[in-house]
């Protein structure tokens, strides 16, 4: 049997987070992956590709409950991380540079999104 800190393991809480925000269950699913993320930075570290795909999925329980603030700065972190970690140009990156635009865009925050934008645009 895996331990609670197995990486498997920590796939698989990821895995049923995301079956819970597919059902709607949205607060057990932020619960879930904020467990799973605790865990995973304390065993993978704070750059693993996996953190930052648990930061981002994070995210969008929290953007899916209106939670629009705190959506914001996990957004930012995940794309300072990815920045560094996988460079500007990355499709990762620019994929995580656009949720971020998106949850601008639900703010009003305009200036900031065509700015987002732009910068997508002149990586591509």
């Amino acid at each position: 049997m895996l331990g609670k800190e197995h990486p498997d393991k920590l796939a698989s809480m990821n895995n049923v987070a995301m079956v819970l925000m597919d059902q709607g269950k949205c607060e057990q699913a932020e619960e879930t992956h904020r467990q799973a993320f605790r865990l995973m930075e304390t065993v993978l570290g704070k750059e693993h590709l996996s953190i930052l795909a648990s930061m981002n999925n994070l995210a969008m329980v929290l953007r899916d409950q209106g939670k629009y603030e705190q959506t914001e700065e996990i957004l930012r972190q995940t794309l300072r991380l990815m920045e560094t970690v996988l460079g500007k140009e990355h499709l990762d990156t620019l994929t995580s540079m656009n949720n971020l635009a998106t949850v601008l865009m639900g703010q009003s925050k305009y200036e900031q999104v065509e700015e987002m934008y732009q910068q997508a645009l002149a990586a591509v």
